[in-house]
């Protein structure tokens, strides 16, 4: 038997292959390898082929042939007739000369790779960190923030503008919280579809797809507020009746689903795509400039519908929220290609192969059921990634948040302060000051995460926010609202208690970028929030059952005790962690 394998360029010049019969016995293995341009000649009775210019290596093994039939260019036999009619093994003509120019050339090889491995520069600690912090792609990044600017401006204004303006429509809490219910119930339903047909789409064009949906929904749900006021009021049981409110809850729906998606591809695929995995303070600095931008937004977003809301009618403001969607929506589909162009094109990268190409097969066979079968299976998909991720208790603590529902800058306070009569600019002052706490904790954050390690940073993080809500609940239930000191102390701990919550989101999003995959990233960031949204429309349902600002304190022991669930859920992480959870967060565990 004999086997030539090929590894690098070589031409074979006198190097002749015959067959003849051999003797079995005393038999050598031969094994050698050539690495210059020779020509191999492979010549029988019947066929000969030339193998030309080969980048290969050409090795021959398990070849047993007798000593005697090894023979040098001057014993070469003139006549290969005999051997040809009954060969069984090989005959190698070997060029003595080739093969000494050969170990020659091995040996210079050898010297000349000896010297370039030890002449391999080593970066110091300074210069490794150094590439560490930097991003694969700098420029791109800062068109990326500009279109996040532009698209959270406006998003943000408009979540602060729709319940203002629905409060002051009917006293009561239930048109806000059925709206949130309904949004809610769409993320949790919509957001592993939406995610899975942005794992599967190219990313530019169905980023770009959804902003169009999202400015659409806020312009229609605009015009559905601004005739709400301009008709006569109504009992708040017919509102919910109308089709104005029918088409602004299926509007207000689309607006948050097409949100949702455009941040999780964002956070979860865009930023690793642009910092790189392998580099993580590149990663962390991104995240945290990603999130300012979108507190920033916030601040400026409530501050200045408030200040408009006190001046000027609600319809007036309202048509100055609508004219911002018109003119940012270009502005962001301009910066998000210009993102691309000078990130040379690596949002047009296709995802990992296994999910592109791995699951063909299993797509071709659901595009033959029916469009619930598929919305079925995406779902059940959705879920089951989601509970098998390495850092599920991280994101079950995150979850547990989202049933903090009134002490939070949120939809039901905005709706509960303006029923109760504080001014709107107190309260947009309020909701500014919760996102400028979240501005500071993406600066605090880091230090925690340098002197603690990044699991006692999270639970440090959420146990001060534990506590300082505590605290609010408190002053709640003694009674002393009704003045305006009380109400601006109450509203300043939930203030401060921001800061550890907006510390844990800036620690967590890394924790979850690190243990989630890319290539199922979209799958598993939507379906997380809309785990977080099923939490939430829990707490809209108890909402909308006591609707009542009575209720509010009912409502706010709930909240707190979902956020002192979330801290002991994370600690318990923290003293208790898996093998698998130790290997991912080794330097955390041993600091």
């Amino acid at each position: 038997m004999a086997m030539v394998t090929v590894s690098q360029s070589f031409n074979f010049h006198g190097f002749f292959v015959r067959k003849a019969s051999l003797l079995p016995s005393s038999a050598s293995r031969v094994r050698y390898s050539i690495n210059d341009r020779r020509w191999l000649n492979l010549d029988s009775a019947s066929s000969s082929c030339r193998f030309r210019n080969l980048n290969s290596r050409c090795s021959l093994t398990n070849t047993d042939l007798h000593l005697s039939n090894v023979l040098t260019e001057d014993e070469a036999p003139q006549d290969f007739s005999a051997a040809e009619c009954d060969c069984s093994t090989p005959i190698v003509h070997l060029k003595t000369d080739i093969l000494e120019s050969e170990s020659l050339s091995l040996l210079a090889e050898t010297t000349y790779v000896d010297s370039v491995l030890t002449a391999l520069p080593v970066l110091s600690e300074e210069e490794q960190n150094a590439l560490a912090a930097t991003p694969a792609h700098p420029v791109g990044l800062y068109a990326l923030y500009a279109s996040s600017l532009a698209g959270n401006l406006v998003e943000q204004l408009w979540n602060f503008a729709w319940p203002s303006a629905m409060a002051l429509l009917h006293p009561s809490l239930l048109p806000v919280a059925v709206m949130c219910f309904f949004s809610k119930l769409a993320i949790i339903v919509g957001g592993p579809l939406v995610g899975k047909l942005m794992d599967y789409s190219p990313r530019v064009p169905a980023y770009m797809g959804l902003n169009v949906v999202q400015a659409a929904a806020q312009l229609l749900s605009a015009t559905m507020i601004i005739h709400a006021h301009t008709v006569s009021p109504t009992a708040v049981s017919s509102v919910l009746l109308r089709p104005w409110f029918i088409v602004l809850v299926l509007a207000g729906a689309i607006e948050r689903l097409c949100g949702v998606a455009t941040g999780v591809a964002v956070e979860r695929d865009w930023v690793i795509l642009f910092a790189r995995m392998n580099r993580p303070i590149a990663l962390a600095q991104v995240n945290a400039v990603l999130n300012r931008i979108d507190l920033i937004c916030e601040i400026a977003g409530a501050s200045v519908f408030g200040i408009l809301l006190s001046r000027y009618e609600p319809v007036t403001c309202l048509k100055f929220a609508a004219a911002s969607m018109i003119w940012s929506l270009p502005v962001m589909i301009g910066l998000t290609w210009l993102t691309n162009k000078l990130a040379t094109g690596v949002l047009d990268r296709p995802r990992c192969c296994q999910t592109c190409c791995g699951e063909s097969s299993e797509e071709a066979a659901v595009d033959a059921g029916s469009i619930v079968d598929r919305g079925l299976e995406t779902i059940k998909l959705g879920w089951k990634e989601y509970m098998q991720q390495p850092v599920l208790p991280a994101s079950l603590a995150y979850v547990l948040l989202f049933f903090n529902i009134v002490l939070a800058p949120s939809s039901l306070m905005t709706a509960f302060l303006t029923q109760r009569g504080v001014n709107p600019s107190v309260i947009g002052g309020f909701s500014g000051l919760c996102a400028f706490m979240g501005v500071a904790a993406t600066f605090l954050s880091a230090t925690l995460v340098k002197q603690l390690g990044i699991l006692k940073a999270g639970a440090a993080g959420l146990v001060f926010q534990a506590s300082l809500l505590s605290l609010a609940v408190a002053v709640y239930w003694s009674g002393s609202l009704s003045q305006q000191s009380p109400v601006l102390f109450f509203l300043g701990l939930i203030v401060l208690s921001r800061l550890g919550h907006m510390s844990y989101d800036v620690v967590g999003a890394q924790i979850l970028q690190t243990g989630i995959p890319t290539s199922k990233a979209n799958l598993i960031g939507t379906t997380e929030v809309s785990v977080a949204s099923l939490a939430e429309s829990v707490m809209l349902g108890v909402a909308i059952i006591a609707n009542d600002a009575s209720h509010f304190g009912f409502l706010a022991m709930l909240s707190l005790l979902s956020v002192v669930g979330a801290a002991w859920m994370f600690c318990r992480l923290l003293l208790n962690p898996t093998d698998e959870q130790r290997s991912l967060f080794a330097v955390e565990s041993n600091t």
